[in-house]
């Protein structure tokens, strides 16, 4: 077959969900032209290795438990490269009364722990019996948990988790957009526990059974940036344009695509084109010779600013056991930082030989203006909850600072206005693609699987052609 007749796509961002996406058409036969922003393909999966040392620079790990990711792990020969985490990682800390309290693990552990009072555990029996509901309006979900359980069970267990996985406010963050399988769990069943067994065996294919402890929490020997190294070297090379940002899409059969590397303009003509950058950059796409920004409103989705801190010690400069994942810490007990990871009990390799490496998270929602501190100021920040809560002692050995201005979409109440704005344009514009996580969901299996249903949307586009 002649490859000029093959069908053209250019992606917008070299993410997970663009690269997915430019793999996955490529094997389907498609010419494939990727432009990325940035200096470095990923977004915000960045590896750094030094000496030692391994540091996630943006997400740490990843639930290896969407068919998705197994297939495209699988696909990409990484199956040998996968890094299981540690047995211990599934123990998981809050911080009450100044200190760290493992996190309830089962029934047992729930009616055992000091994190709540008999009020918010006699709520978890009581909430099995609620009937199904039905809302005609979204909710937030600190809202919704308080109609179900207690307030305490919001402040101690809903807000540390929203911090750890959103940097986020669960009293903005809606039900509907942010945790949908939560939302469809109360009109299914009323009960959320029952409701989410019920959507989450819905969900698993015919024949599977739910994994044995749980599913499984994955890195990759060389960290999560290994998937996008792997998934870049499987395309051909130059297909990926780094140091390329898309100025003008201007629509038609071909679109025509006006990119800017530096002072120089490039581009070209495409089929197909696929937009898969974040909400900040959607916003600034101009669109035709008119140079309208049909989604200019998509800037006014909030993206907290987040730090992380990579520190390394030596193994005596802390005196906690690292026995977990991490912790995390409510609003309430009025700490400088959301939480603390684990890093070198949770992957093996992230520190060298009698030290240990913690990854500390500041910012948010909740103190931005933490977020954008120096790295000696954010240490100096950081330092008491260090000592207080894991019994650091002395000064890091080795410093690893990630910034993010604009780090994580929140999904909050009224998320719908941008979800329309992005559905409106791709109804008046055909052959153009929107995904990624400001519209598909925040996590790496949600970004991974916006990319293949991207794929397979223009895949069947081009077929009706």
């Amino acid at each position: 077959m002649n490859p000029q007749a093959q069908p053209s796509v250019a992606i917008i961002g070299a993410g997970l969900t663009g690269l997915t996406a430019a793999y996955r058409l490529h094997g389907r036969g498609f010419r494939v032209k990727v432009f990325e922003r940035w200096a470095q393909a990923g977004g915000a999966i960045r590896t750094h290795r030094e000496g030692g040392w391994l540091a996630e620079c943006g997400p740490n790990s990843v639930q290896f438990g969407a068919p998705e990711l197994k297939q495209l792990v699988a696909d990409l020969g990484l199956e040998g490269e996968i890094a299981v985490a540690n047995e211990t990682a599934k123990k998981r800390f809050i911080v009450r009364g100044g200190r760290f309290i493992p996190a309830p693990m089962g029934p047992g552990s729930f009616f055992a722990t000091p994190l709540f009072g008999l009020g918010t555990k006699l709520s978890i029996f009581t909430e099995l019996f609620s009937r199904p509901r039905v809302r005609n309006t979204d909710v937030s979900l600190a809202e919704l948990v308080r109609c179900h359980y207690t307030q305490e069970l919001v402040d101690y267990a809903v807000n540390p988790l929203i911090a750890g996985i959103y940097a986020g406010d669960p009293e903005k963050l809606s039900v509907k957009h942010a945790f949908p399988s939560v939302w469809e769990a109360e009109r299914l069943k009323g009960s959320l526990p029952r409701g989410m067994m019920a959507v989450m065996k819905a969900r698993r294919p015919p024949g599977e059974k739910r994994p044995k402890g749980g599913t499984p929490l994955i890195s990759f020997r060389l960290g999560l940036q290994q998937l996008i190294d792997t998934l870049v070297a499987r395309l051909p090379p130059g297909t990926v344009e780094l140091n390329t940002a898309l100025d003008t899409l201007i629509p038609g059969r071909p679109h025509r695509l006006v990119c800017s590397r530096g002072a120089e303009k490039c581009g070209g003509e495409f089929d197909h084109v696929i937009l898969a950058v974040p909400a900040p950059a959607l916003a600034q796409i101009t669109f035709g010779t008119l140079a309208e920004r049909p989604l200019a409103t998509l800037d006014s989705i909030v993206h907290p600013p987040v730090a992380s801190l990579f520190l390394g010690f030596k193994r005596e400069q802390v005196a906690h056991p690292l026995d977990g994942f991490g912790g995390l810490t409510p609003e309430k007990e009025r700490r400088d930082v959301l939480g603390i990871l684990f890093s070198s009990t949770l992957f093996p390799g992230r520190a060298p030989d009698g030290h240990v490496a913690l990854t500390v998270f500041a910012g948010g929602m909740r103190q931005p203006e933490h977020a954008r501190l120096g790295t000696p100021q954010l240490i100096e920040r950081v330092r008491k909850d260090l000592a207080e809560l894991v019994g650091v002692t002395g000064d890091p050995v080795y410093v690893k600072h990630s910034f993010w201005p604009r780090a994580i979409p929140q999904y909050t109440l009224g998320y719908d206005r941008y979800l329309d704005a992005m559905n409106r344009l791709e109804e008046r514009t055909p052959n153009l693609f929107i995904g990624g996580q400001c519209r598909d969901g925040i996590s790496l299996p949600d970004c991974l699987k916006s990319g293949e249903r991207l794929a397979r949307r223009v895949a069947e586009a081009a077929a009706k052609a």
